[in-house]
């Protein structure tokens, strides 16, 4: 039987989709190398989600936008999953998020991809 998520993802988005806390979050966990290149106040939270269907009883996704302090555009992707035993394939699907994330920014009318 799978463990379904309803709760948590909704108590993830509402923690996640404050900006301000998301903004801490960010800050508290992203390592140092990458903290010193995101300016943080043009952190925006990203509408949608990049998680497959039949996952999503088991995960739940939050995607922000945020320039670099060059003024590049940049993402940032959280994603949260309960899993029992490894996923050996993991990789490949956090992969096809990315991805899809990447594929809808073209999709805006953006002619190269973000940091």
């Amino acid at each position: 039987m799978k463990k379904t998520l309803s709760h948590h993802d909704a108590l993830f988005k509402k923690f996640l989709g404050d900006i301000t806390i998301a903004r801490n979050f960010l800050q508290i966990h992203l390592p140092e190398k990458l903290r010193q290149l995101y300016d943080f106040s043009t952190l925006a939270m990203e509408s949608g989600s990049f998680i497959e269907p039949d996952l999503r009883s088991q995960c739940s996704d939050m995607l922000y936008s945020m320039k670099t302090i060059a003024g590049h555009d940049s993402y940032v992707y959280c994603v949260i999953e309960h899993q029992s035993r490894p996923e050996k394939l993991m990789a490949f699907r956090f992969l096809r998020y990315v991805v899809a994330a990447m594929q809808r920014h073209l999709e805006q009318g953006n002619d190269t991809l973000p940091v």
